[in-house]
């Protein structure tokens, strides 16, 4: 596997490489953005759906002092709609953080990918018109290398696209979880 790889890069060019590393640090922006945030997201979820399960069941008149709205509701005497719309644009803005770099990340990958491509094979037909001989033994791996990079860069959006999808759902159910919270405290006061 590595002595295919050595040998990839060493008949690559120099912008073929460079393509590859972008995509390479990509990817591994993609990966670190998404588990944080996932996990992050999860505990938050489950704070806020604990909060609401003892809000709906009467055990509690407030929100719990682990709940995202705790802060907001401590600092006011009769917790109103407003109030609650602070709260969760304050928290869904924290939660949402990262889904723009995985956005950018899913829409930039495969032309990235695709210039790294269309360089390769531009050098590659460049080269073959300096040989006498030219048969599709030549350039087919030319070609298949050049690919290379087009399939890295379509890797690396599905990924980024399919986490921001993810990340993008557990951001709406935080919201609903906070929405229901506020539903129910405002009831209480009624």
């Amino acid at each position: 596997m590595f002595e295919i790889l050595k040998n990839y890069i060493d008949k690559s060019s120099t912008i073929t490489i460079f393509v590859l590393t972008i995509l390479s640090i990509y990817f591994i922006i993609t990966m670190w953005i998404f588990l944080y945030r996932y996990f992050a997201l999860n505990k938050l979820n489950s704070i806020e759906a604990h909060s609401l399960k003892k809000l709906s069941m009467g055990r509690i008149k407030n929100v719990d002092e682990k709940s995202m709205l705790f802060y907001y509701l401590n600092r006011v005497l009769i917790p109103n709609r407003a109030i609650f719309d602070v709260a969760k644009k304050s928290a869904i803005k924290d939660a949402t953080s990262g889904l723009t770099a995985l956005s950018i990340i899913a829409s930039t990958a495969p032309f990235i990918g695709l210039f790294g491509t269309v360089v390769a094979i531009l050098e590659t037909f460049s080269n073959l018109g300096t040989q006498k001989g030219s048969s599709i033994a030549i350039v087919a791996p030319a070609i298949s290398e050049a690919l290379v990079a087009t399939a890295a860069g379509i890797l690396v959006a599905t990924f980024a696209y399919s986490f921001h999808l993810i990340l993008k759902r557990k951001s709406y159910e935080l919201s609903v979880l906070l929405d229901s919270q506020a539903d129910l405290i405002l009831a209480q006061k009624v």
